[in-house]
């Protein structure tokens, strides 16, 4: 006699579903070796949280930077502050300015540095950790794309790779964080706080 726990999961895996659940669960796991977005979409135009999931260090090696680019067009961005690490933002000249509550906003950050502070702050390399920012998305719909350096006790990880056309990361071996911009729904959108 089968146990009753065993015989649901054989039952389930010989229905399709499942199999594609399981197949899709098993890529999107094959994924997780690379920075990535814990949201990969969002719509244009709107309010968006980065949530940039570091998974494992460089070989071995505890991390203690985390460098993110800011894709163009992603505007007003705000990190979150990591206990144990220094948080730092350069920012640069905007060739459009754009309004935002009655001011005229005329400079972006273009990237966003966490450094550990000590080595009891470092990210393991057995341990995972998220790095936060909010902004903006662009207002037109596409593929904007998140590079993040990852530098460690030895050795550091560029995930800037982006594909020459399309927008696929297969075949990249260190893909940059791929954020697909969504149409609106209606209007002209408009931003979250």
């Amino acid at each position: 006699m089968l146990n009753p726990i065993f015989k649901t999961v054989l039952e389930r895996s010989l229905r399709p579903g499942f199999a594609l659940a399981a197949g899709m669960f098993f890529i999107s796991a094959g994924t997780q070796a690379h920075v990535t977005l814990e949201e990969p979409a969002a719509v244009a135009n709107t309010g968006y949280k980065a949530v940039l999931r570091v998974t494992h260090g460089c070989e071995g090696s505890a991390t203690h930077t985390v460098r993110v680019q800011i894709p163009a067009g992603f505007v007003g961005t705000k990190p979150i502050p990591k206990p144990g690490w220094k948080l730092e933002m350069q920012r640069v000249k905007l060739a459009e300015p754009y309004d935002s509550h009655g001011r005229k906003i005329d400079e972006t950050v273009s990237e966003v540095i966490w450094r550990a502070q000590s080595p009891e702050a470092f990210l393991a390399d057995a341990h995972y950790d998220e790095f936060v920012l909010r902004g903006q998305t662009p207002p037109k719909p596409g593929v904007i794309w998140f590079k993040v350096q990852q530098v460690c006790e030895k050795g550091e990880l560029n995930w800037s790779e982006v594909p020459s056309t399309g927008s696929s990361t297969k075949g990249l071996k260190a893909p940059a964080a791929r954020l697909e911009v969504l149409p609106g729904l209606g209007g002209s959108g408009g931003h979250q706080h």
